[in-house]
């Protein structure tokens, strides 16, 4: 049930009204065409038991490649 998600959920997040604004923002980005939208916010709800939502973790692909940069002709 969601009510457990929920719980699950508040094991990382102290605060209900935090939870929602980072479960809807989670949702939105994670969210595919043609999902049911309950299953994409219980994905979600099961990711925030297994990890702290509100830690900004470095992205890999972002930090190993090098930027290219275009000279001026």
């Amino acid at each position: 049930m969601r009510s457990d998600l929920v719980f699950g959920a508040l094991s990382h997040v102290s605060n209900r009204y935090q939870l929602c604004q980072l479960a809807s923002k989670a949702t939105r980005k994670l969210h595919k065409p043609n999902t049911r939208l309950q299953d994409t916010t219980n994905e979600v709800l099961v990711r925030f038991h297994s990890t702290n939502p509100g830690t900004d973790a470095p992205e890999p692909a972002r930090l190993s490649q090098p930027i290219e940069r275009r000279r001026a002709a």
